[in-house]
């Protein structure tokens, strides 16, 4: 091999957004959707009640393709921010664990999943059958699922706590904390579907550690 490859070899023009990871490629595809969604509903080209998740819309009209553009739609800026933050919290660390095939596919079917509970459970809570469920949330539960079973010790920040908590008990004390916080405010938080991507994400994450116990057991003592 020549020595002088590395120094003599031209180097490879980066790619707009071909060479991103794949978080920061969600990340740009979600803010980029949510302008456009907002442009094409501000000049009456498209409805966002056709691109947000409702059950109602769902099981009578037959919208199916909303469980998937409802998961790059969000309820306003701030909405946007704090899934785009967590996003890149989580996500960048669970991309650097699974690799982008592993990591895009645990994203994209713990939001699926997400929908689907949303949908479903709208029978039992009969306020979410008119409700229209948008954002990320969901596929970002779903990645907290996964990472419950490969790096539960991991010390992580939670929102209103000053102090980093395991991830084994941050994950499902932040669950109840919006439940609380939508009950107490009567804020339209999509818990239902915070608990579907959640419950797809666990399912995935038991898979792997069943399956690459010895992999697990290395990433939880490094992240422990």
């Amino acid at each position: 091999m020549n020595p002088f490859y590395q120094i003599m070899a031209p180097k490879r023009k980066k790619r707009f957004f071909l060479d991103w990871s794949l978080t920061w490629q969600l990340i740009f595809i979600n803010v980029v959707l949510f302008v456009v969604f907002i442009v094409l509903d501000y000049v009456d080209v498209l409805s966002l009640e056709f691109v947000a998740l409702n059950p109602s819309f769902v099981l009578e009209q037959g919208t199916y393709w909303t469980f998937l553009t409802s998961m790059f739609m969000h309820g306003g800026i701030f909405h946007l921010f704090v899934n785009m933050l967590s996003l890149f919290f989580v996500g960048g660390l669970l991309e650097k664990i699974l690799g982008k095939r592993r990591y895009f596919w645990s994203y994209l079917i713990s939001g699926l999943f997400a929908g689907v509970l949303f949908v479903l459970l709208s029978f039992i809570f009969p306020a979410d059958y008119s409700s229209f469920g948008v954002g990320a949330s969901g596929a970002i539960f779903g990645l907290v699922g996964v990472l419950l079973f490969l790096t539960p010790n991991l010390r992580v920040y939670m929102m209103f706590v000053p102090i980093p908590i395991k991830l084994k008990y941050a994950a499902p004390g932040l669950l109840v904390l919006l439940w609380l916080i939508s009950i107490a405010g009567n804020i339209p938080i999509g818990n239902t579907a915070h608990l579907g991507g959640l419950l797809a994400g666990l399912g995935y994450g038991l898979f792997l550690r069943l399956k690459f116990p010895k992999k697990v057991k290395m990433i939880d003592r490094k992240f422990s």
